[in-house]
């Protein structure tokens, strides 16, 4: 009887603990369309972005949470978090108010509030020159290289279409056939497939993982800010749009001409940050989740 009461005991000790979670993996991701702060975002390949606006400080209490593509999140790391981008990729930023310029690696879903395109670990901010809760104007593009080293090196949950100098070959088999009558005959040999043309190693060589902290002190060119409600190919939709928001002041800009005519609808320029924020609320308010604040 003792026998078994300690082969229970043990059974139900067993139970009772469970076996450790496995931490997610560091991975390469695009991911689903997701709503955060009021706003739908549409994550999407680009290795070409560059796109100014407002960026901010994360404020993040828990510096060991996973962020969305399942690293460790560092706030004395330089990483950001965006909206739409690929994960993880390689951003230049650079602070048009200050001119400092930096790499970041960008391993994460946000900022939430709307009309701001980044945001940044606190160590990040502190070497471009933002304080802790505050706000700047920014300029940021993807650095294509090490971005597209990355996507190609990690592991993907995602299926991707294999580009073409890359996809499989096999060897093909074929018999020589005597050529037509008049026509010149030429030596057949069997040989496999060509190999595909090999990518730079320039281009594929993986960026350091902490990125260092290298800032480059470039020009101050800050500028107005511009709330964008929307682009199209057509311009009576644009209009149909700007006339929604007649009371906020919104107006149709046309850029290029033709069939590649592109139709902005637009308010503003606005010199201060509130203002502009405000202007971003109303277009909310009105029904208008695609609402951009831009540098100009």
């Amino acid at each position: 009887m003792r026998q078994l009461n300690a082969l229970m005991l043990a059974l139900a000790l067993a139970a009772c603990i469970r076996a450790p979670v496995p931490a997610p993996e560091a991975r390469y991701m695009i991911g689903e369309p997701y709503a955060l702060g009021g706003l739908w975002s549409y994550p999407h390949e680009d290795f070409a972005l560059t796109e100014t606006g407002i960026g901010v400080v994360l404020q993040d209490a828990s510096p060991d949470r996973r962020t969305a593509n399942g690293e460790i999140y560092d706030p004395d790391a330089l990483v950001a978090a965006h909206r739409t981008l690929q994960l993880p990729a390689i951003l230049v930023v650079t602070n048009l108010e200050t001119g400092r310029e930096l790499r970041v690696r960008v391993n994460d879903r946000g900022p939430e509030q709307p009309g701001r395109i980044l945001g940044l670990s606190r160590r990040a901010a502190a070497l471009l020159g933002i304080p802790r809760g505050g706000a700047a104007q920014l300029r940021i593009a993807v650095d294509p290289g090490p971005s597209r080293a990355l996507a190609t090196a990690l592991p993907s949950r995602e299926r991707r279409a294999l580009a073409i100098s890359t996809a499989p070959r096999a060897l093909v088999s074929a018999e020589p056939l005597a050529p037509p009558q008049g026509a010149r005959g030429t030596a057949w040999t069997s040989a496999a497939a060509p190999r595909p043309v090999a990518t730079p190693a320039s281009d594929l060589a993986l960026p350091p993982d902490p990125l260092p902290e290298e800032v480059v002190q470039r020009p101050t060119t800050p500028g107005w800010l511009v709330v964008e409600v929307g682009s199209f190919f057509r311009r009576d939709l644009a209009q149909r749009q700007a006339a929604r928001l007649a009371g906020l002041g919104a107006r149709v800009e046309t850029s290029g001409a033709g069939r590649q005519a592109i139709h902005r609808v637009r308010i503003g320029p606005f010199a201060d940050l509130a203002t502009a924020d405000q202007r971003v609320a109303d277009v909310l308010a009105a029904g208008l989740p695609e609402v951009r604040l831009l540098v100009e």
